[in-house]
């Protein structure tokens, strides 16, 4: 005997008890009536027993019959149902989402967003993980995830939502103590400040407007693995360090940070909603995305532009 069930046959058995008939069963499964019959025929061999009686004008189960139409029609019924609450969710948002999203982000933008999506569709939930560490959706059980980053080529589907730019600031006061760099290799005489998370956290890159392009080692006393981290750190005045637009636009507007050495850029790196590939996903998870997408295509606070740019 196989691990595995017939369930086919077992869904089949059960109609023929149901409608008392061959014909009948046929008509309702769709199937020809030999199908019908080989199946039952089938299952009687694999569990060597006789299920039914049957003559051209006679039917009747035998007792293990009876037993086993029981426990089928329960079988095909929890089948059927299960099969019904899948497609249902497949059509109408129910059901829980699970999300992922750097940690400052989501703090300061995706958690404030979901009570509005969350009171449109009352039938979803969603499970939101912040982490700036890269979470294996698939290994996770993730359905879809909001990353910032220069996206590798993988198997997972991706749509870019806006740019986020990035510049080296620090605060009035240190720059008053330790002055203004003009150039990358003046960051040498700098306490640079360090995001864990970067590519390749030893190494900043730049590239000025001209084209001109350096690499620096930054030195400094502290690193982090979140940029909201490194903030307290920068208005402190303990050094400068490249910090996202999303993070230090409310300290630049109130004057506790500045940008520095602004001919120059760091790679650039954008926002993207990002999901496992693969089949068609579930309405609750394609309404979460287009909310999302929706939300985090345009500006995010007074005088962003980087996402009136997003494609």
């Amino acid at each position: 005997m196989s691990k595995l069930p017939d369930l086919e046959a077992l869904a089949i058995f059960s109609k023929v008890a149901e409608t008392q008939s061959f014909s009948r069963a046929a008509e309702a499964l769709a199937l020809s009536k030999a199908t019908v019959s080989k199946a039952v025929s089938r299952l009687e061999l694999r569990l060597g027993t006789t299920l039914l009686h049957r003559t051209s004008r006679r039917f009747s189960l035998t007792d293990a019959g009876r037993t086993l139409a029981a426990r089928a029609a329960q079988m095909l019924s929890e089948a059927e149902a299960a099969e019904g609450e899948m497609l249902d969710q497949a059509v109408r948002p129910r059901g829980l989402v699970r999300l992922a999203a750097p940690m400052s982000f989501g703090m300061a933008y995706v958690a404030p967003a979901l009570p509005e999506f969350l009171a449109t569709h009352p039938d979803v939930s969603v499970d939101l993980h912040l982490s700036d560490e890269t979470v294996d959706l698939v290994g996770g059980g993730y359905d879809c995830a909001l990353r910032i980053a220069a996206l590798a080529d993988s198997s997972m589907t991706a749509r870019r939502l806006r740019s986020i730019r990035r510049h080296l600031v620090a605060s009035p006061d240190y720059l008053a103590q330790r002055g203004r760099p003009e150039h990358p290799s003046d960051l040498v005489r700098h306490a640079c400040l360090g995001y864990a998370y970067l590519p390749n956290a030893e190494l900043w890159r730049f590239v000025s407007t001209s084209g001109e392009e350096a690499t620096v080692r930054p030195h400094g006393p502290f690193r982090a693995n979140n940029a909201d981290a490194l903030t307290f750190a920068l208005c402190a005045g303990l050094g400068v360090a490249p910090q996202p637009d999303f993070i230090y636009w409310r300290d630049l507007a109130a004057g506790k940070l500045e940008t520095v050495m602004t001919d120059w850029s760091l790679p650039p790196i954008d926002l993207h909603l990002v999901a496992p590939g693969g089949g068609p996903r579930p309405a609750r998870v394609t309404a979460l995305m287009t909310y999302l997408a929706t939300k985090f295509s345009g500006p995010l606070w007074p005088g962003d532009t980087a996402g009136k740019r997003s494609a």
